[in-house]
């Protein structure tokens, strides 16, 4: 007996790529879709991904299968790409699911962050970052290297560091061949001098690092930030990334001139961005859900011109 449409049920798989799926990204679900049906995998390889698309593809048919979604996370960004791109070569017409790409919260992350330094320069009138120098500072982990797509995509010129100078260079290579030109720069950050050099001409600085670990001291951004008006920090958990930027800071004066924005603010805008992504995922028929279509809700949340 055919199935009527009202009798397909939201479904959204989660392939995540570490031990243990999160469940940060699962209980957001739930809570937005209460009678949505979520099943997880974890451990997730490219290969793994071809068989569990394929058979979310079938069984529904073409109708069930727009009403069947993706969300793939983990900490591998790598293998998560790989995971993407396999389940985009899987599909086909009219077995086409929509799909959301957020490793370990970096897609919406990322675009909370830029999104809410943009606001901050554009309201302070600092203006927009058009020819503005940008340094993302840990620049090259999976936040730091949207953050770094981002702003070179908003015109900017970015310099990103790393305590290995191969990676940074490598890091920023990539970001200039997904952009079309070259606007991204790779240093390394051994010493506090080093730190001080990068941002001497910097307008803004966002710091994109592990948790726990200082990669601005208060003195040096002192210093050297002589010319700094935006700073920004994800990490929550002390020390801080910024010295001197508390996780709830929004739009604070932290140094005479200079405008900052903590993590839980950033955070709670990330929660704000990752619910707005569910909501175009679970309303699509098809298509992928990234850092890109998340900097397109996070600008139109805070109802910045495209």
């Amino acid at each position: 007996m055919r199935m009527s449409k009202t009798s397909y049920k939201q479904v959204i798989i989660f392939l995540d790529t570490d031990k243990h799926a999160s469940p940060f990204d699962i209980l957001m679900a739930i809570d937005l879709y209460p009678d949505a049906r979520i099943f997880y995998y974890s451990n997730v390889e490219a290969e793994d991904a071809k068989k569990l698309v394929q058979d979310a593809m079938f069984p529904r048919g073409p109708k069930g299968a727009k009403h069947t979604k993706i969300f793939i996370g983990g900490y591998n960004a790598e293998k998560a790409e790989a995971i993407l791109e396999m389940a985009k070569k899987v599909m086909f017409p009219p077995f086409e699911m929509a799909v959301i790409m957020d490793t370990r919260g970096a897609h919406t992350t990322g675009p909370a962050m830029v999104a809410k330094a943009l606001n901050l320069s554009l309201e302070k009138g600092f203006g927009d970052f058009k020819g503005k120098k940008i340094v993302v500072l840990a620049g090259t982990g999976p936040v730091g290297r949207i953050v770094s797509h981002l702003c070179g995509s908003e015109g900017a010129e970015v310099s990103i560091t790393s305590r290995s100078q191969e990676r940074a260079s490598s890091v920023a290579n990539r970001i200039n061949g997904e952009l079309g030109v070259e606007r991204v720069h790779g240093f390394k950050a051994a010493t506090a001098e080093i730190i001080g050099k990068v941002i001497s001409d910097a307008d803004v600085i966002l710091s994109t690092g592990t948790a726990g670990i200082q990669l601005m001291p208060k003195k040096v951004l002192k210093e050297y930030g002589k010319r700094c008006k935006v700073v920004a920090d994800i990490n929550a958990i002390p020390p801080l990334g910024i010295e001197g930027l508390r996780p709830d800071d929004d739009r604070v004066e932290v140094l005479h001139g200079v405008w900052g924005i903590g993590a839980l603010t950033i955070g709670t805008f990330k929660n704000e961005i990752e619910a707005e992504l569910f909501k175009k995922v679970m309303e699509a028929k098809k298509g992928v859900f990234d850092y890109k279509v998340a900097y397109q809700a996070a600008k139109s949340l805070l109802k910045i011109s495209p």
